[in-house]
Formats: structure tokens, C-alpha cells, sequence
């Protein structure tokens, strides 16, 4: 098992079956070697048995494996016409005229089942001419009285490679494609009835295969680090929105104050607290708990941000009203400065967010590999007790959850002496992560816990000091094992509320909406508590379209400044 952070931070604990993961990929284009459907005669049955060599032991592979199979192996990329005609009327060399299902078992049956329409046929068959005419061309060059065909196929790899440079899909081509491609077929078929080196054409192969594959991996190194550039740059949209709220704020003639400033500290209202520096997604997470909610005049949102988007936040929960909820927005560098002065924390440091995989090392064909997205708090929040003295019990809220139902329960909620109540995440625990906790004690059969939402025991957390726990925690760490700020974040909380986590039932909340497509939408619904955990947060253009729905219903789309700086995710 691995754990990556969103600022590039990995771990790996080998002992536990994991491996660095790779970066995503696209699937490489398939080589569509000439006249090769006509000439090739899948194999027997005898070639697909295991290493045993039994006849009856056949490998039927995983679906996954089918793939790969049929997509990088140039020899088995057979048309879906193809494919059909072999399934019912036979494969070639079939005397008996069994049917493909009978010969092959299942694996022909699935591929057929899942055959899948190829985009862009005529420009990857393209590729393919030009990639076995840059085979034999250096052949052909060689031989004498070859001067003709030589020169005949250096220009068709020229006119080929005029065409692909400036044609990504078939409706791109020139109009003169079809020619250029008889011409290229007529000149490979030359080339192949020529006295040539099989070795020089198979060396030129490897050569070009070997060259085709760095830069395969170039782009998707290119393609990963401009995905996590996109995941973390704040959109332009919402930079406008942010700066244009700060400008008018002071433009504005006078500051409004809150007329309802004693709620503040008054421990018989529903305290919420949310640590954020996003505009748009904190006040889509308030605005849906106040919709669903009963008594939304009973609830106050404590809203912390940093100096560069107070005034900005503070315009807009100014400008918006909240069926009667109270919003106090706070700037946490200046409590800190004036207030705090522990000197801990400096800056605004919400919620974190790591990446963890692992591998499950069955005993089958393929290894299964588990991607979850779990958070935890800043260190910012362990100074929950210090900001909020007057309160005995507050609701945490990270900015990418929704609320679908009333909170009352959960604000009611019976925490039997624990510190704090939070949905656990049982699919990862202590000992898979016990290569990167200090030297502390710990249950290594405890789960992990989501800090998506979680309820708060104020005066039980200052009964326990979890924040002198958690600041001891995080100096060992920084001094043992120099763990960066943002990556030192997932030890120190777990460690910190050791023991003192009451678990709450798992239908609460939803996670998963940032980075899982197989989310069921009845699932989706009955939950209280959506959370977008996962790169595709709602509010980019990366965010799963089939789950955006249940986020931008609570947009307010008639604001002024909204409409002008074209917000719309």
C-alpha cells in the first residue's frame, strides 16, 4: 500500500502487496500490420493451455486481460466483422465447423459480446503503413537496383507523415488519403518481396518500437502533470468571482455587522464550522444545510478563511441571505496573530486529502489495484477548542460535502465520553500505514476514520488535550522523520484521536462522488451527506458529469456576480 497527497507526497509500505502506481496511460494505438487479418489463423487450443501443457486446464482470461491481449498485440487485432463471421460460421482452418464459442471456450463469446467500434480506423491505419515502411526502408536502401522503389517509398513516408502531422482524427484527412494509402500498400508489397534482412527489418522494428514507447511515456507524463495542474488551480471563473467580491467590498460605503452577533458563543444554537479558501463550494455546502434543514434559524456557520479571500467571503455572506441562518466569517491568520499566538499553525492549513492504493495479490490471473480518497484534518483544526472557547459542541464540514437532510441527529448525537464522532473507513488500517507513524503506540487493527463531516465534543477534546497531543505528535515527526507540513497531517490525526472516536454509521454520508463512476444514484440519495473526496471535484470542468447534478442544484444562479464572471461549472 501507497498513499500520495495532493501535493505530490508519496508513501509505500512494500510489505503490504502494493506497488508505485503507474501513471495513467492511454492505450496504445494498435499496429494494423498489412493484409495481416488475411493471412493470420488463430491459434489452438493447445496455445492457450497453462504452462502445464494440460489440454483440459485452459486459461480463460479476465475481461481486463482480454483487452490487453486484443489491443497491444498486432497479430490479434481483428475487425468486429470479423470477428462476428468467426463466431458464427467458424474460424478459418475449422474443418469441423464448430462454432467459436464451442472451439475457444467463453473468451471468444466475451469478445464478441463486448466488441467495440474502432474511432479513427483510417489515421491509425496510417500510423501502420508508415511504421512498417520506416521498417524496411533502411533495407531497401541497401540493395542494389532498388534505387526506383527507394526512392518511391521515402517519398510516400514523407507524404504520410505531412498527412499525420496535421490530421488527428479521420475528418481531418486531405481528400487524397486513399490514394496515398494504395500507393503506400503497393510500395510495402514491393518492399516485402525484395531479398531483405529479416534481422535488419526486425532490428529497425525494435528500434521504432522502442522510440514509439518513450514517447508514449513522455506524453503521459505530460498528460498526469497537466491533470493534477488542472485539479489544483482554482478555475478563472472563480478567481473573478473572488477578486470582483473583494473590490466591491471595498468599495462599498459601509460595513454591515451582524445583528445577531450573541449567537456566536451561545452553546444552545447548532454550531458548524468550515475551514475553506473555495467561495463557491463553502457556501454551496451552508446553502444546501440550511435548504434541508428544519430549523434553519437555529443554525451558525462558523466560516474560516485565510486574509486573501476574507473580504471576499465576507461580501458575499453579507450579500445572501440563509433562511435565517447566521454566517460568521472569520480570518484565521488574524485570530491567530492577535488571539492565538502559539505560533503552531501560521497559516490556514484545512482538511487534506491523500490518495491511497492498494493491491490485492489473489491467487487469480489478474491483481486487483483499490484507489480511495480519504481526508483528515488540517492542523489549523486542532485549534478548535482555542478558537471557539464558549462552545461545548460543534459540527466540522469539509467544502466538498452537500447535505441532503436535516443534521439534528447528528447534532444530538450521544458520543458515549469520545471526542469525536466520524464515519470510519475500515478498508484501510493502522498497519498499513505503520512505516509512516512515529514512534508511538497504537492499535494496529484500528481503522482509519473520513473527516468529511464529524461531530465535536469541545469540552471532551480540552479533558483529553488532543491538540497538546497533536502538537507533540507533529514535532517527532518533523524531527524524526522530516515529513513535510502537508503530508505529516495524516499520522498526526490519526494518532491524535486514538481511542476517542465514536463511529457513526456509514448510510450518513456518501463518499466517493470525486473519483468513483460506479456510485449507484439510489445510494446517492438516501444519504445525508454527499461527499465529492477525489480529484473531480464538482466545481471543475474534471468533475464526474453524472454526479454534478446533486451539487449545482443549490447554485445561486441569479447573482449579479456570478452571471459576470460566467461561473456555470
Amino acid at each position: 500500500m501507497y498513499l500520495v497527497d495532493e501535493s505530490a507526497v508519496s508513501v509505500y509500505d512494500g510489505s503490504e502487496g502494493g506497488s508505485w502506481e503507474p501513471i495513467p496511460t492511454e492505450e496504445n494505438d494498435t499496429l494494423q500490420v498489412n493484409n495481416t487479418v488475411k493471412e493470420f489463423v488463430l491459434p489452438t487450443p493447445k496455445e492457450w493451455t497453462n504452462t502445464n501443457g494440460s489440454q483440459s486446464d485452459t486459461v480463460i482470461a479476465s475481461p481486463i486481460q482480454q483487452d490487453t491481449v486484443l489491443e497491444n498485440s498486432s497479430l490479434l487485432n481483428i475487425t468486429g466483422t470479423y470477428l462476428r463471421d468467426s463466431f458464427e460460421q467458424g474460424l478459418p482452418g475449422d474443418e469441423n465447423g464448430k462454432s467459436c464459442q464451442l472451439e475457444f471456450g467463453s473468451y471468444c463469446l466475451w469478445s464478441v459480446e463486448h466488441e467495440e467500434v474502432m474511432k479513427d480506423f483510417i489515421v491509425k491505419r496510417l500510423k501502420d503503413q508508415l511504421f512498417v515502411a520506416r521498417a524496411y526502408y533502411p533495407s531497401i536502401v541497401k540493395l542494389d537496383g532498388m534505387e526506383n522503389l527507394s526512392h518511391e517509398m521515402k517519398q510516400n513516408i514523407q507524404e504520410h507523415g505531412h498527412m499525420l502531422s496535421e490530421a488527428i482524427s479521420d475528418a481531418d484527412l486531405p481528400e487524397l488519403h486513399r490514394v496515398n494509402m494504395a500507393k503506400m500498400d503497393q510500395t510495402i508489397a514491393a518492399a516485402k518481396s525484395c531479398d531483405a534482412e529479416c534481422t535488419n527489418v526486425e532490428k529497425k522494428l525494435t528500434q521504432l518500437l522502442d522510440m514509439t514507447e518513450d514517447e508514449a511515456l513522455f506524453h503521459a507524463r505530460q498528460s498526469a502533470y497537466l491533470y493534477r495542474l488542472g485539479v489544483q488551480t482554482l478555475p478563472k471563473s472563480l478567481h473573478c468571482l473572488s477578486m470582483r467580491l473583494t473590490v466591491d467590498y471595498f468599495n462599498a460605503s459601509s460595513d454591515m455587522e451582524h445583528s445577531d452577533a450573541e449567537k456566536f458563543g451561545n452553546p444552545a444554537f447548532q454550531h458548524h464550522v468550515i475551514f475553506s479558501t473555495n467561495l463557491l463550494a463553502s457556501s454551496m455546502t451552508i446553502n444546501s444545510s440550511v435548504i434541508n434543514s428544519e430549523e434553519s434559524a437555529n443554525m451558525v456557520f462558523h466560516l474560516m478563511t485565510d486574509g486573501q479571500n476574507f473580504y471576499a467571503f465576507k461580501n458575499w455572506f453579507i450579500r445572501n441571505s440563509y433562511k435565517g441562518a447566521t454566517i460568521r466569517v472569520l480570518n484565521f491568520e488574524y485570530l491567530q496573530m492577535k488571539n492565538l499566538g502559539n505560533g503552531i499553525v501560521d497559516q490556514l492549513s484545512p482538511s487534506e486529502e491523500f490518495r491511497i492504493t492498494s493491491n490485492s495479490n489473489a491467487l487469480t490471473l489478474n491483481t486487483l489495484t483499490r484507489t480511495e480518497y480519504i481526508s483528515m484534518f488540517g492542523h489549523s483544526l486542532f485549534l478548535l477548542p482555542e478558537l471557539f472557547t464558549n462552545l461545548k459542541r460543534v459540527i466540522v464540514l469539509e467544502d466538498d460535502t452537500i447535505v441532503q437532510r436535516d443534521l439534528s441527529l447528528l447534532w444530538n448525537l450521544d458520543l458515549k465520553g469520545k471526542v469525536i464522532g466520524a464515519v470510519q473507513f475500515c478498508q484501510v488500517k493502522f498497519h498499513q500505514l505503520r512505516a509512516y507513524l512515529p514512534d508511538f503506540p497504537y492499535n494496529s487493527s484500528s481503522c482509519i476514520w473520513m473527516s468529511g463531516v464529524s461531530i465535536i465534543d469541545l469540552d471532551e477534546w480540552r479533558e483529553h488535550d488532543v491538540t497538546g497531543i497533536h502538537h507533540r505528535i507533529l514535532e517527532k515527526l518533523r524531527h524524526d522523520t522530516e515529513a513535510s507540513w502537508r503530508s505529516a497531517a495524516l499520522p498526526a490525526g490519526l494518532l491524535a484521536f486514538q481511542n476517542l472516536i465514536h463511529p457513526i454509521e456509514g448510510q450518513w454520508v456518501q463518499f466517493g462522488l470525486g473519483h468513483d463512476y460506479g456510485l449507484a444514484h439510489g445510494a446517492i440519495k438516501k444519504a445525508a451527506i454527499l461527499h465529492y473526496n477525489g480529484n473531480m471535484k464538482p466545481w471543475l470542468e474534471l468533475g464526474i458529469h453524472r454526479y454534478k447534478k446533486y451539487w449545482k442544484r443549490y447554485l445561486p444562479r441569479d447573482d449579479v456576480f456570478m452571471m459576470d464572471c460566467n461561473v456555470n461549472p
